[in-house]
C-alpha cells in the first residue's frame, strides 16, 4: 500500500463515540509478591502460552535524571492480570521465567524501550516478544500505532488512558486501585488486540539497506 492510500488513524472524536473497552474487574487483577502467588501466576501464564505485557516507571521531570525503572511489570492472560512491583521484595525469578521464556509469547506496544531497562535493572533478556505496532500497521497504517489507537482500529472500542495515572508515581510502596486498573488495562488490551488479529507472527527483521520503522509507540 503506497503513501497515497495509507489509512488515517481514528480521530479523537471517532474514538469517543466507540463503546468502552471491557476491562478486567479489580478482583481479577492480582499483585504478585509471595512465592506462592508467583507459582500460581506462573502456572496460569504457562498454560495460556501468551500474555499481554507492559511496564510502568516513575516519570522523570528533569532532562538529565537517570531512569530507575521499570517500577511495575504487568502481565495479562485473557481472564487475569498479574502486577509485580519491582522493589527489593520483587519475585525476580518469576519475572525471569516468564519474560525470558522462549515458550511464552509476550505481546505489547513499545517493547523496544522495555528491553534495556529490564536487562539493566533485573538482568532479564526479553524473549519471544512481539511488537504489536508492526502487526497493526500491516492493515495499511504508515504512522506508528499505539495501544489506544489499536484498540479502536481492531476492536472498535475506546480505551480509557488517564494522563493523571500515566504520570503518577509508580514507585510508591502501595499502588492505588486506579494504578492497578491502568496497568492491567495496558497488558490485557494488548493481548485482546493480538487475539482479535488471529495471533499473527512477528514480522521478519528489516535487513540492512531496506527501509522501515520498527520502533513501537505506546500512545
Amino acid at each position: 500500500m503506497g503513501p497515497s492510500t495509507a489509512l488515517p488513524h481514528p480521530s479523537r472524536d471517532e474514538i469517543l463515540q466507540m463503546p468502552p473497552y471491557e476491562r478486567l474487574p479489580l478482583a481479577r487483577i492480582h499483585l504478585v509478591r509471595s512465592d506462592e502467588q508467583a507459582a500460581a501466576a506462573l502456572r496460569k501464564i504457562a498454560e495460556a502460552g501468551q500474555v499481554g505485557f507492559d511496564t510502568e516507571s516513575r516519570p522523570l521531570f528533569k532532562k538529565d535524571a537517570p531512569q530507575e525503572g521499570p517500577h511495575v511489570v504487568q502481565l495479562a492472560t485473557r481472564h487475569e492480570a498479574y502486577i509485580v512491583q519491582v522493589n527489593a521484595q520483587a519475585p525476580v525469578a518469576f519475572l525471569r521465567e516468564v519474560l525470558g521464556s522462549a515458550h511464552i509469547t509476550k505481546v505489547g506496544f513499545g517493547l523496544k524501550s522495555d528491553r534495556g531497562p529490564l536487562l539493566h535493572k533485573l538482568g532479564i533478556q526479553l524473549a519471544a516478544a512481539i511488537e504489536l505496532d508492526q502487526i497493526v500497521r500491516r492493515l495499511g497504517y504508515r504512522q506508528a500505532v499505539g495501544l489506544k489507537a489499536a484498540v479502536a482500529i481492531v476492536l472498535g472500542r475506546r480505551l480509557q488512558k488517564s494522563r493523571k495515572i500515566t504520570t503518577s508515581n509508580w514507585a510508591l510502596p502501595t499502588l492505588s486501585p486506579a494504578q492497578l486498573q491502568y496497568a492491567a488495562d495496558d497488558a490485557h488490551a494488548s493481548l485482546a488486540v493480538y487475539l482479535a488479529m488471529g495471533c499473527p507472527a512477528a514480522p521478519a527483521p528489516i535487513r540492512a539497506g531496506s527501509t522501515g520503522d520498527q520502533d513501537g509507540n505506546r500512545a
